[in-house]
């Protein structure tokens, strides 16, 4: 992985092997983001994303292995008390065309992967919700 930053962007290239998620909490704790938009695009070997179902509070995963081109990779950085916290959702098609997506658990590049962060001044913290058993944003 390299990335440069121009200003409140972060440009950032991850490599072939590379664990989105992993790539993306390094840059986030190197460069002290506490708040942040996210999307990328790239080509994928695996991933795992899934639904959470507010009724049950349980999460129900996916995992895909092939060929994969990630379509829409878009999320947050923020904190959850006070420590880094991300929630990226992605979709990824493959070669017949078919698209699967949803809350992004893991995914690993097999090429490349183009990341953009926009970091936002401010922070955004994060509290448990009960209700609906998610980590929802906190605004002071």
């Amino acid at each position: 992985m390299e990335y440069r930053r121009f200003g409140s962007m972060i440009i950032a290239r991850l490599d072939k092997g590379e664990e989105i998620l992993e790539q993306l909490k390094a840059i986030s704790l190197a460069e002290q983001i506490k708040l942040a938009h996210v999307s990328a695009l790239g080509a994928l070997d695996e991933f795992t994303a899934g639904v959470f179902d507010t009724g049950t509070k349980q999460f129900f995963p996916n995992t895909f292995h092939g060929a994969y081109e990630i379509v829409s990779l878009t999320g947050t950085v923020t904190t959850m008390d006070g420590a880094y916290y991300s929630h990226l959702h992605m979709s990824a098609g493959d070669r017949e065309g078919r698209v699967f997506g949803g809350h992004l658990s893991r995914a690993r590049i097999s090429a490349t992967c183009e990341m953009v962060i926009q970091i936002v001044e401010g922070r955004v913290d994060r509290a448990f919700d009960g209700e609906t058993g998610l980590n929802l944003f906190k605004f002071d």
